[in-house]
């Protein structure tokens, strides 16, 4: 909801603040007292085309900022745009537009500067505008198919559609791969297979190329190595090596340890494990000298092998432990060259039945859609004759589409459409009669489609532009049932309108400081009757328009 607009140095506007309320709020004032310039103003910071001649005369920028209260709506499409750039999103929003005397915009949300793009999406899901001029909203056929569905509760059966179209299109795609797969395989087969041959006939083994390099260091240097060991076991097992004086000094002192008292046996305890401890290393030792001398074959055969796992790597441009993986990606592609025929007839018939569901549902809901479409026909309708549109036919169009256009959405094209006169074909909304006319078709619509929709302020601008009596009476019930539901705000010369609001608001010219200056007022209760007797009377107020008056606003 629009909860303030804070106008700065705009037109013949030079400072205004404007507190909004919900339900029907009324602006009214003579013809050029500068209404349409609060609309403008209200246009910028949604995110309008900013102009200098905007700027007042003498001002170096205008500066407009709109803030709207959320609170209550924590699934509002705003809110969803403020995460999706990472802005903070919070239940008060506020957009702010400034245009400098030369021209230059510059657009903010919450005191972040902004593109002028986003500040417009977030303008039109915040406030909808109705006017002469300037509408959208329900005039964007985008809108249509998901007003119907809302309307006519099938939320759940176009959920259930989508997910269909969901399942269609992952059981078609899976099919499409397959069969590129299939295809890229067959114009490779023959050099799959020569290479499947070449890789089974090298048969190369994850981490195999570590343990070749490890053995080829070894053999390189297998002499120096079992030299270096055997040099190393003679001088712990040889005639003087370290486990022959180990023993003799356990023999001598054992002969005399009965005479120390005890103390030499943890002497002897530690020369015991240390005879131990070099008796295994000179084992070890030993060991190490066969297996060295025996290990692998031939330093020509492992590096014979190595290299040609290295060549085979750099061949396929992998690594070399990645040769058994591309060994069993390329078998698997030659087995369905050899299987393509089975599987792509099984992906084939997963895809035609997921297509026969989808096709299945989205007939289910268009034939609930033309019922809707019905309803809501009828509904409009009793709209349109006592807001003297009675010549005037709504026709919701649901027509099939070619099946290139069959989407989660279904397989329709949903659309408003409108004749104007008898015999007329139905055209689009946007196509219809503009001015007051196009407005008040637009309130009908919207009166039948209050309770759809998320965006919280609705703006019309003229509304009753050409009629009076019983059709703007009916003008001004309908603006006031769609207050109940929404914040409407409604630029209005009509008193049987005006005296409909719940908030009125009067819009008039001064002069000031020798210049000519717009200002809006609040009306109590005492100046709503007298603005109401004189939309009715004219330039001069009589006891008989403040009588008219009292009768508007009592029935109100």
């Amino acid at each position: 909801m629009l909860v303030t607009l804070s106008i700065r140095d705009v037109v013949l506007i030079d400072r205004l603040t404007l507190a909004f309320r919900p339900g029907l709020c009324v602006l009214t004032g003579e013809t050029g007292a500068g209404k349409s310039i609060l609309l403008d103003a209200l246009g910028l910071a949604l995110g309008a085309r900013g102009d200098s001649a905007l700027v007042r005369h003498g001002a170096e920028q205008a500066a407009v900022t709109a803030e709207f209260d959320l609170s209550g709506h924590p699934d509002h499409p705003a809110l969803g745009i403020l995460r999706e750039q990472e802005l903070e999103a919070e239940d008060t929003l506020v957009l702010r537009r400034t245009v400098s005397a030369d021209g230059r915009s510059r657009a903010f949300v919450n005191d972040q500067p902004v593109g002028v793009t986003l500040l417009r999406r977030l303008g039109e899901t915040l406030v909808e505008v109705h006017g002469q001029f300037d509408t959208h909203g329900l005039l964007d056929p985008r809108t249509h198919l998901g007003l119907l569905d809302e309307y006519a509760g099938l939320g759940d059966a176009a959920r259930a559609t989508a997910g269909a179209w969901r399942d269609w299109r992952q059981a078609d795609q899976a099919r499409q791969q397959a069969a590129e797969d299939a295809a890229r395989a067959r114009a490779e087969e023959e050099y799959l297979r020569h290479a499947v041959a070449e890789l089974d006939s090298l048969d190369p083994r994850e981490g195999e190329e570590a343990e070749l390099a490890e053995k080829r260091v070894t053999l390189q240097h297998r002499e120096r190595l079992i030299e270096a060991i055997n040099g190393a076991h003679a001088e712990l097992s040889g005639d003087r090596g370290a486990e022959r004086g180990l023993a003799a000094s356990l023999r001598l002192l054992a002969r005399i340890a009965d005479k120390a008292g005890g103390r030499l046996d943890p002497v002897i305890q530690v020369l015991d494990e240390a005879a131990a401890e070099v008796a295994e290393a000179a084992r070890a030792l030993q060991a190490l000298s066969a297996d060295i001398d025996l290990d692998g074959g031939s330093l020509e055969t492992i590096e014979e092998r190595l290299f040609a796992l290295r060549a085979a790597a750099r061949k396929h441009s992998v690594e070399v432990d990645g040769l058994a993986g591309l060994r069993a990606e390329m078998a698997r592609r030659l087995a369905l060259i050899e299987d393509q025929g089975d599987l792509l007839q099984r992906l084939a018939k997963q895809a035609e039945d997921a297509r026969t569901r989808f096709a299945a549902a989205a007939r289910e809901l268009s034939a609930a859609r033309a019922k809707a479409a019905g309803r809501l026909d009828r509904a409009v309708a009793a709209e349109l004759a006592p807001l003297k549109l009675e010549k005037a036919r709504f026709v919701t169009r649901v027509a099939p589409t070619e099946e290139a256009a069959w989407g989660p959405h279904g397989i329709d094209d949903v659309s408003f459409t409108v004749a104007t006169n008898p015999g007329a074909p139905p055209g689009p909304l946007a196509k219809i009669a503009s001015g007051g006319e196009l407005a008040r078709f637009m309130l009908a619509l919207k009166v039948v489609l209050a309770q759809l929709g998320t965006v919280p302020t609705l703006v019309f601008d003229e509304v009753d532009t050409g009629i009076g009596g019983a059709v703007a009476d009916a003008v001004g019930e309908r603006l006031a049932r769609l207050g109940r539901a929404l914040q409407v705000l409604v630029v209005t010369h009509s008193p049987q309108v005006a005296a409909r609001g719940g908030h009125h608001w009067q819009v008039r010219k001064k002069a000031a400081a020798g210049r000519t200056v717009t200002e809006v007022a609040a009306l109590d209760a005492a100046q709503r009757r007298e603005e109401i007797a004189r939309m009715l009377s004219g330039a001069e107020v009589t006891d008989a328009a403040r009588a008219a008056a009292d009768s508007l606003l009592a029935k109100a």
